[in-house]
């Protein structure tokens, strides 16, 4: 195992497009959505051990999540625990596990991925990844993972792709577009060159942390200057205060629609963001009963 490999699991968000199984206080990342024994995080968490050490996993999380992770994940250090003490989006989130992450392993190549998707094929989906990280790490690029719709769906965001490649399958985005109207992401599957946008991410340390740089300084001179108080007790106190001073911006707006090196790689590894609600409303009408039963019983 590669032990340059690490990765990011954000667990911040509140679940509330899931509600009412998914609540403020208990959110989606925290159920057992299809009653096999494992919370989301807990799938996602085992998902990682195939590709990193487990000492090179990190969970970024709301602070008032933080006894839910160390229940569910009680192998995880506290170190591994990166608690924000406010939502400022994807950016912040990212750019806080990335920088904390060079600070222990400046060659690091690092996975970022959302704790409460569901994925279905779990040997393809960590293949996907190693190639991912194998690519990001030679071509000093960003990599992102993109699923081929079957339907014109209005709640993922798309990606748009070139014939220009490298390694044989990662392609050159060329746009991002979230969740567009029904009409453009009919036109989107027609021109059979747009992808779902699976919100997964691949890249070296070096590379990211140089997108930053460049397309969000200031987020950038903010998470920098953090830099001597990683990894020791005064994190929290100065990472509490840089997240005082960030815009709240996705890494998809912030860096990937910016950016000139970002790559997608075409995947299938039945994937489903359970974000989405009418999604869930597909699945078998078995398992939102065995999910209401499991909750009441608690």
């Amino acid at each position: 195992m590669n032990k340059n490999y690490y990765a990011i699991i954000m667990a911040g968000g509140i679940g509330s497009r899931f509600w009412p199984i998914s609540r403020t206080s208990h959110p989606k990342q925290f159920i057992d959505i299809l009653g096999t024994g494992k919370t989301l995080i807990q799938q996602t968490y085992d998902r990682f051990l195939k590709v990193c050490p487990k000492e090179n996993i990190f969970v970024v999380t709301n602070e008032s999540y933080t006894d839910l992770v160390n229940a569910q994940l009680p192998d995880m250090a506290s170190n591994q625990i990166l608690t924000e003490p406010v939502m400022r989006n994807t950016a912040p989130c990212i750019a806080y596990g990335c920088f904390k992450i060079q600070s222990i392993n400046p060659d690091a190549a690092i996975v970022v991925a959302p704790s409460d998707h569901l994925i279905l094929d779990e040997p393809r989906i960590v293949a996907t990844i190693e190639k991912s990280l194998q690519t990001a790490t030679k071509h000093q690029c960003l990599v992102t993972l993109g699923i081929k719709p079957s339907r014109p769906d209005t709640g993922y965001g798309y990606i748009q792709y070139t014939d220009n490649v490298i390694d044989s399958d990662f392609h050159k985005v060329k746009t991002f577009t979230e969740k567009p109207t029904l009409e453009i992401a009919k036109t989107f599957l027609q021109s059979g060159d747009f992808l779902w946008n699976a919100g997964i991410f691949i890249w070296s340390a070096k590379a990211i942390v140089s997108a930053f740089e460049q397309h969000l300084p200031d987020m950038n001179d903010i998470f920098a200057e953090a830099r001597p108080h990683y990894n020791t007790d005064s994190e929290r106190t100065h990472v509490n205060n840089a997240y005082l001073q960030c815009t709240n911006i996705s890494i998809d707006y912030g860096i990937m629609e910016k950016a000139d090196n970002v790559y997608v790689l075409p995947s299938e590894f039945g994937w489903s963001d359970t974000g989405t609600g009418h999604q869930f409303m597909t699945w078998p009408i078995k398992i939102m009963w065995a999910t209401l039963l499991s909750l009441q019983k608690k």
